[in-house]
């Protein structure tokens, strides 16, 4: 089956003739299988916003594609229409982007916009509004009076409920609370399960993107670094803190431990420590 998405030498540059130009992207190629859960990590400035925005005709490539199910999402204006629907981005803070006079008005926003039948936009803001743990009562409230967690699930509900085939989520639980941060997580994933989504998630908490993704994209100085597992990425654990990354904090128990001598591997995930340390007592034990 073809690739949902594929960056195929994917160049931006910014300010181009000017004393500010700045290459944001050079030459980055890769795909996006239907329904994995991929994890793009990177520090400030590596290219991950400007790389998002490509993905879905926001920003045209300096030179480079974008394929969506193999065709360039620029080569026709109704391609480019369709990818802004087909590949949803959620937006850091979204919920300084809500404006409407309530919850439901606002969900139903990207709805409208394709067109859709009043039946079939009021079927997907209630189906958005329970994927993110919305109430009937709240889709009736102004958005402004909701907690900070609320609105931003009123402002993912708005991108689920065009129910784009990839969604793209840039830090969606920064600033939220333990909770709160596991809440949203828990919506992003059961939108994936329910429609088979394809799920790309910009983040910096590496304990997430362990636990949660298939694969890591990592991207350093406008280039992917790295492409493959969490296990995979985060057994180059000293290459990315070469690159200002963290690593899980597991992991870097873990390394420790060795460093200490004990017979253990690196771990990336609570899960995998303690089956980890429980082999490690019962050799012990068997000594």
């Amino acid at each position: 089956m073809e690739p949902i998405l594929q960056v195929q030498n994917l160049t931006h540059t910014y300010s181009v003739g000017t004393p500010f130009e700045h290459v944001a992207l050079d030459g980055m190629n890769f795909s996006v299988e239907r329904g994995e859960f991929i994890g793009i990590i990177g520090h400030t400035g590596s290219g991950k916003s400007t790389l998002m925005q490509h993905l879905n005709g926001l920003l045209k490539p300096t030179s480079g594609k974008v394929l969506l199910d193999g065709k360039d999402i620029w080569s026709d204006k109704k391609l480019t229409r369709q990818a802004r629907f087909r590949v949803g981005l959620v937006f850091q803070y979204p919920e300084y982007q809500l404006f409407e006079e309530t919850v439901y008005k606002d969900i139903s926003f990207g709805p409208k916009n394709m067109g859709l039948s009043k039946e079939e936009i009021d079927r997907r803001v209630r189906e958005a509004a329970g994927f993110v743990g919305l109430t009937e009562d709240q889709l009736q409230v102004s958005p402004f009076d909701l907690s900070g967690g609320q609105k931003r699930r009123v402002a993912i509900a708005g991108v689920i409920a065009m129910e784009p085939e990839v969604l793209i989520l840039d830090e969606p639980t920064a600033g939220l609370d333990p909770v709160g941060r596991e809440e949203i997580l828990a919506n992003i994933q059961a939108y994936r399960r329910a429609k088979n989504a394809t799920i790309m998630m910009v983040s910096h908490s590496m304990n997430d993107v362990a636990r949660l993704t298939d694969r890591l994209l990592v991207l350093n100085g406008a280039h992917i670094a790295m492409d493959g597992t969490p296990e995979q990425v985060f057994a180059r654990a000293r290459e990315l803190e070469e690159m200002g990354l963290d690593i899980p904090e597991v992991t870097r128990v873990f390394l420790r431990l060795q460093e200490m001598g004990l017979p253990v591997e690196p771990v990336y995930t609570m899960d995998q420590a303690v089956a980890a340390l429980k082999r490690l007592k019962e050799g012990n034990a068997h000594a």
